[in-house]
């Protein structure tokens, strides 16, 4: 009888989003016909910050897959952010004690109620466990899965009815696209997979006896399918140089590390950090890296990596042609490609790729519009030839961009493709080459 009932709540409150969601795109339609009419990239993200958490998630995906959407819209969902108010901690304490299922006296001894961050599907509270040790507690918003399944179904169905009223629209498989979205933010919304990717990647830099990063220890006996207590990190971010030089005497050694650390993961973990801003990747107050937030991962197949190993080979060795070949096997194309012309026109954008705005440089600041604006020409370059790419490169790409920025900060005489210290994804790669 419980579980029919908890049935029911969940389709009223699933009837609920989606009168919801009909009141938000009412509102947009009649601001367009009285004249509100900015341009369809910034009215589609404004819409969807105001329809919340999936949409902003789904905004998000947008602008991390330029190899799935159209420029315009990529570049405008760079704007789309996922910080919201905060829920009173009163809220939140109903979900830790429905996850945890023992008293939270029993678990922590202090709980701080004002969070160090709220985004649209969790909140972030520092603790201190009864046994001592400072944590943080990421604790689902209520009611967020449901909202999620709710929203990706009302989407799917809507694209499915696209597909069959425009069968010949350029993105026929947008149902697909749909479909790849709620699996990923479906994973995002399970912390039990996130303490797996994090217990995964420490298995990892053990195996590897990588003593020079770690990413947080979880406390499983305070965690559960919607909170995820994890060891609390105090340092700085890798963009932070003048706090850094306190920490380290070496911070271009610390950048190798870094980079040494997820390249070696790529080939030794079932899953990839597909995040690593300046906010996700720190350096400790004794030195370390830490690597947080494990909830964006990605995966890769034999076939792409095999490929993805030789186009950041031919970026070491400046060898277009070989740049070429690469792109044409990890794109999904139906056509044969003209290797010479895409080589010419690789050989042309090179300066794009390794331009930075000295500006960017000074301010210390890593510019996400930058690294997408040259996601974005090397997808288009491809896209000039019939290559479309899969999202695992793209999400590649974007974490190899965000280091090459991180060089410009730490290490600006250092060439991220000529150092023999930085260990790519070659065969001959050594798990133990840290610096």
């Amino acid at each position: 009888m419980s579980n029919r009932y908890a049935n029911l709540g969940n389709a009223l409150k699933g009837l609920l989003r989606l009168s919801q969601t009909g009141m938000v795109l009412a509102q947009t339609g009649a601001g367009w016909v009285l004249g509100d009419r900015p341009p369809v990239p910034q009215l589609l993200r404004q819409t969807f910050e105001r329809l919340g958490a999936t949409y902003v998630k789904l905004g998000q995906f947008i602008a991390s897959s330029p190899s799935l959407f159209p420029e315009a819209y990529v570049t405008e969902f760079q704007h789309c952010l996922d910080k919201t108010t905060p829920l009173p901690f009163s809220i939140l304490r109903d979900v830790l004690q429905q996850e945890l299922k023992r008293p939270l006296h029993e678990i922590f001894s202090h709980i701080d109620e004002a969070p160090l961050a709220s985004a649209s599907i969790a909140q972030v509270h520092a603790a201190t466990l009864v046994t001592g040790e400072s944590v943080v507690i990421k604790i689902q918003k209520p009611g967020v899965e449901n909202t999620l399944l709710t929203d990706l179904n009302f989407l799917y169905f809507t694209a499915r009815l696209v597909e069959v009223a425009f069968p010949k629209l350029k993105f026929a498989s947008l149902s697909g696209i749909v479909a790849e979205i709620q699996s990923c933010m479906m994973e995002e919304v399970d912390f039990y997979k996130e303490s797996r990717n994090i217990g995964e990647f420490n298995d990892f830099l053990e195996r590897t006896g990588n003593q020079s990063a770690t990413a947080p220890k979880v406390y499983e006996h305070a965690s559960g399918l919607r909170v995820l207590t994890m060891e609390r990190f105090y340092g700085v971010p890798l963009t932070d140089l003048d706090t850094i030089k306190k920490y380290t005497r070496d911070p271009a050694g610390t950048l190798i590390n870094a980079m040494n650390t997820w390249f070696s993961s790529l080939m030794f973990c079932e899953s990839f950090h597909a995040d690593l801003h300046a906010g996700n990747l720190m350096v400790l107050t004794d030195g370390r890296l830490g690597f947080i937030d494990f909830g964006i991962v990605g995966r890769i197949d034999p076939d792409t990596w095999g490929a993805t190993t030789d186009f950041v080979e031919s970026l070491t060795e400046s060898d277009f042609e070989k740049m070429a070949n690469s792109m044409a096997r990890i794109g999904m194309t139906k056509s044969a490609v003209d290797i010479q012309k895409l080589t010419h026109d690789l050989e042309a954008m090179y300066a794009t790729f390794t331009h930075v705005d000295p500006e960017h440089v000074l301010s210390g600041a890593v510019n996400d519009n930058e690294i997408n604006r040259i996601m974005l020409d090397i997808v288009a370059v491809g896209e000039r030839h019939g290559i479309r790419f899969p999202r695992a490169f793209a999400l590649l790409l974007k974490q190899i961009l965000y280091f090459d920025r991180y060089i410009k900060i730490l290490a600006p005489n250092m060439n991220m493709f000529a150092d023999d210290r930085i260990a790519f994804m070659g065969e001959n790669m050594n798990p133990l080459q840290l610096h």
